[in-house]
């Protein structure tokens, strides 16, 4: 990255958003899909507070585009509906890699959509593959190994340490994620995530806690939003799906602040920056890195593009630091997405 990283961190602050002409607005055709799409906003059973998350974004684009159509099943693009764009959060459809499908029904009708292409998606929700870039690009990344759904699963690749953390490798918030400090426990675990038809990524325990990098990007160039950190009152806890879906009371195990450390912004910013060239376009996605700030120790974990959007979550937080609100951000992401794909003159 040419630029220093206080550079990007001020354009972030900076960035002016995004405004969609009110004649495009007006003519638009848009889709929205998600699974809670059409929920009056209270939380889900299992999904727990992802049911508001949708609920909110569908209303925001109620504001912004009298021509919405609105669903929540896949079978909506079975056939091509007469829209001209898609905003697709229909990621978790309770199969393997189902977040590549709606990409790809959208590219089987030929119909431009927001956020990265199928085949992005699919490597950036691959944990064990976003890794492998990350470390091809020279960012530090801790040690892991790669268990595919029937594939043999052997002791030798394993990188034990005391603390092991095994999780499905396409898991989103935390999903399936659990601990073991033996080989036996790892081997149990893995079987586990197997039986369920996942492949099971295994990686040493990290001390510490996330920084977050919101990234979004503007005429094709990556922006840095301002960094939040979830911060532990217990470097050693383990975060749960339960946790991050409001499912459960989490008390003060862990909290969502600014990321004020000037001491490693400069070092998350150019790692962000150069890994998200490898992934672009992708409109927006957030990126995650493990610190230690006692041992000065840094290194990446994973990357979510079209990740979780919600004002109460990493991006809404971060964009009220750059001065903008909720509807700005939704509007900024799809003004480039339509820009990039031709929609917009």
């Amino acid at each position: 990255m040419s630029a220093t990283p206080n550079a990007d961190l001020k354009m972030a602050n900076s960035a002016q958003p995004m405004v969609i002409a009110p004649e495009i607005r007006e003519k638009l055709k848009m889709l929205f899909i998600a699974k809670h799409a059409l929920s009056d906003g209270t939380p889900h059973a299992e999904d727990g507070n992802h049911a508001l998350y949708h609920h909110e974004v569908r209303t925001i684009l109620e504001g912004l585009f009298p021509n919405l159509s609105i669903a929540n099943s896949y079978d909506a693009l079975f056939d091509k509906p007469d829209v001209d764009f898609v905003f697709p959060l229909l990621n978790r459809g309770g199969f393997v890699n189902s977040e590549m499908f709606l990409p790809l029904l959208c590219q089987r009708l030929g119909l431009p959509f927001l956020g990265a292409s199928p085949i992005l998606r699919g490597l950036s929700d691959d944990k064990h593959l976003s890794k492998m870039v990350a470390r091809k690009r020279g960012i530090p990344t801790a040690d892991w190994a790669i268990y595919r759904f029937g594939a043999p699963v052997n002791e030798a690749q394993c990188p034990m340490a005391e603390r092991m953390v095994i999780k499905p490798n396409a898991s989103s918030a935390s999903w399936g994620v659990q601990d073991a400090g033996d080989w036996a426990g790892v081997k149990e675990a893995v079987a586990n995530i197997h039986s369920e038809g996942h492949d099971a990524i295994v990686e040493p325990f990290l001390t510490g806690s996330d920084v977050e990098v919101p990234v979004i990007t503007i005429n094709n160039d990556p922006v840095i939003m301002p960094m939040m950190l979830f911060e532990q009152a217990d470097p050693a806890h383990l975060r749960t799906y339960w946790e991050k879906r409001d499912l459960v009371e989490r008390g003060h195990k862990y909290q969502l602040v600014d990321f004020e450390c000037s001491e490693f912004m400069s070092p998350i910013a150019e790692m962000t920056a150069n890994l998200a060239q490898e992934f672009m376009p992708f409109d927006y996605g957030r990126y995650e890195f493990r610190l230690d700030s006692e041992k000065g120790e840094l290194n990446f974990l994973e990357l979510n593009l079209n990740c979780n959007l919600w004002s109460e979550k990493v991006f809404g937080r971060s964009i009220l630091r750059a001065g903008w609100t909720q509807e700005q951000l939704i509007e900024t992401i799809c003004a480039e997405s339509l820009r990039r794909n031709g929609l917009t003159g």
